[in-house]
């Protein structure tokens, strides 16, 4: 362990007690926080990566475009330490994607493929639709006793504002192909992992294969067509034909996370971390998942870095790569950094969307509460709530939340975004520049804090059970 980490961890126990936060430094952050509510960069930002890249999925033209993008944008937003850290990872290609019911009632259906899926062979699959209203049921299936059929799970998201529905109702996109190839199923169709009923755009994702198991084809039915499929099982057998053109390329490609940083003014090697995913499906143009993300953050670390004088300690700022198909550009941060775990402050992501911070939620050490409740304060005129000491963070940031970063975690406003989440209707248009400005000026009170802060958050042991 570095010299610098193991003073930080023995000195830790001494200072975690103190309060290290001045009045000027809850002066400074309601002064972000303000300034950030008149207006912020933050809808420029996502406009311009929308617009100028489009969607960034993980390995395609697009994804080189992006990082390119995210490099000058960090440069023109004066951040002053801009590098790229490589990740590497398979690719994995939509390609075509066609569907139909051909008896009784013959009928186009929109569907799109399941991220990580295989295609079909050629001329695609067809068989009768067997139905199960949850993936559970499905998992319930007798080994068999879906051969040359076609398993459809029914389950509907349920909608909420911290989409606590997600969970429950995502096991079916992630574990379907799974549960439909133990009963000899030749492939699985979904409702859509969304919280928009009647609408005829499906949404995409990701899944697992079981490789002991036969893999088979994977893909997501918009709700409508869902429904239309529902309705004509109800009057007896249904006969789907599918035809996905998706693979995976050969060899790896090499990506990358871009970091910018804004140095800190007394200790630059101790760091507080926000940002969120570049890399998007391919259906949209990313705007919500996750551009904004990556907006708010870029622009709340700019707005810090032109304060009169810097934070005691640096502010990082990550857009992580391919976060979509697997986590890797979290994962591989933290593998580089886990030498460094003690010089991490705290750590936050935005990976939610573009609606407003209502619960602001902790992992941290017990002894660092008191300090967490002063800096809520600044969020209380607000009209935020304060969660609980249970927050796991989001994806990208899991890796070194689970090596004992401290975590906290800034809950938006998600009641209506699985109405587009992984959708062709993940679009600009579904921010609103007000709602970011309020986000920024969130992230930029807190991080300004957590650096001032320093240390103190944790390290919490790895793996160990929250408070």
């Amino acid at each position: 362990m570095p010299l610098r980490s193991l003073f930080l961890l023995l000195a830790f126990a001494g200072v975690a007690g103190a309060d290290p936060l001045t009045d000027a430094d809850f002066a400074i952050a309601v002064q972000l926080r303000e300034q950030a509510l008149a207006g912020s960069s933050a809808y420029a930002i996502v406009e311009s990566l929308t617009t100028e890249v489009g969607h960034r999925m993980a390995g395609s033209a697009n994804d080189a475009k992006g990082r390119a993008w995210a490099v000058a944008k960090f440069r023109e937003l004066g951040y002053s330490r801009v590098w790229v850290q490589p990740v590497r990872f398979p690719v994995w290609e939509r390609g075509f994607e066609n569907a139909a019911i051909l008896s009784p009632r013959p009928q186009p259906l929109n569907i799109t493929a399941l991220g990580g899926s295989i295609g079909t062979p050629p001329g695609g699959v067809r068989g009768a639709v067997v139905r199960f209203e949850t993936a559970a049921d499905l998992e319930a299936a007798p080994r068999g006793s879906l051969a040359s059929k076609i398993a459809y799970v029914a389950n509907r998201m349920q909608r909420a504002r911290d989409g606590s529905g997600y969970g429950a109702a995502v096991i079916a996109r992630a574990q379907g192909a799974i549960y439909a190839a133990r009963a000899g199923a030749s492939a699985v169709l979904i409702r859509s992992i969304g919280t928009d009923e009647q609408s005829r755009t499906p949404h995409t994702g990701q899944m697992r294969y079981d490789n002991l198991l036969t893999r088979i084809p994977a893909a997501a039915l918009a709700s409508a067509d869902a429904d239309a499929v529902e309705a004509a099982l109800a009057q007896g057998t249904v006969e789907v034909k599918l035809e996905l053109g998706s693979r995976k390329r050969q060899g790896e490609y090499t990506s990358a996370n871009v970091i910018g940083e804004i140095p800190g003014s007394e200790f630059s090697d101790e760091v507080v971390v926000i940002g969120g995913h570049l890399d998007s499906w391919d259906l949209g143009t990313g705007a919500i998942d996750n551009g904004v993300g990556v907006a708010i953050t870029m622009s709340a670390g700019a707005l810090i870095g032109r304060l009169p004088q810097r934070p005691r300690r640096s502010i990082r700022v990550v857009a992580f790569a391919n976060e979509e198909q697997g986590v890797y550009g979290g994962k591989a941060y933290a593998r580089q950094q886990a030498e460094h775990l003690a010089q991490h402050v705290l750590g936050a992501e935005s990976d939610f969307g573009g609606g407003r911070i209502w619960r602001l939620s902790t992992r941290v050490a017990e002894s660092a509460l008191p300090i967490v409740e002063r800096m809520y304060e600044v969020l209380r005129p607000l009209g935020i709530e304060r969660g609980d000491n249970l927050a796991s963070g989001g994806a990208d940031l899991s890796a070194m939340r689970d090596l004992g970063m401290p975590i906290i975690a800034l809950g938006q406003d998600g009641t209506r975004y699985f109405d587009w989440h992984h959708s062709a209707q993940d679009t600009l248009d579904k921010l609103h520049p007000e709602d970011l400005d309020y986000n920024v000026a969130v992230y930029a009170a807190m991080a300004y804090l957590a650096a001032q802060a320093g240390p103190v958050f944790g390290p919490l042991p790895a793996g160990a059970p929250r408070n």
